[in-house]
């Protein structure tokens, strides 16, 4: 018989999606962080609407890394804190000051495009598991996400 954790899910199929996450909170980290540098440094004809753009981007990443983190928490695991351990495992670079407006939107689409991969493979983990408060959670993020790269993706048209 398989061994539970305290939410009833089995324990060596949760160790490596507590793991996983913490690899997402890794990207979300730095992506937020990089979306701070450029809310700051934006200059040029689109700084007020991409001043404010970045700065509802970062807030719902900050809220993502709580949610995040406290989902690991919930599974039984530890959420990595350092950013040095973050450098080391997110896809995400953090970016150097970036203050061309068209670079950071492009830059965003990566991370996006990062996280999205990363998510769908959380999901996978998560629905083997029948962990279904982690599939929920993957799942809106991926949904949301979607639309945001369409938009972010639509201001880089001309």
């Amino acid at each position: 018989m398989s061994k539970l954790n305290a939410i009833g899910l089995n324990e060596a199929k949760i160790k490596e999606l507590a793991q996983k996450l913490n690899v997402l909170l890794a990207n979300y980290s730095i992506f937020y962080q990089n979306t701070r540098g450029f809310h700051w440094n934006i200059k040029g004809e689109k700084f007020f609407e991409l001043h404010l753009k970045f700065e509802e981007l970062y807030n719902d990443l900050l809220l993502k890394i709580d949610e995040v983190a406290e989902r690991i928490l919930t599974l039984g695991y530890t959420p990595e804190h350092n950013y040095s351990k973050y450098a080391n495992h997110s896809a995400i670079k953090e970016s150097e000051k970036i203050s061309d407006g068209t670079e950071a939107v492009r830059l965003i689409l990566d991370a996006f495009k990062s996280v999205i991969i990363l998510q769908r493979e959380i999901l996978a983990l998560s629905a083997d598991a029948d962990d279904e408060g982690t599939n929920a959670l993957m799942s809106d993020y991926i949904r949301f996400q979607e639309k945001q790269v369409w938009m972010y993706s639509a201001f880089l048209k001309n």
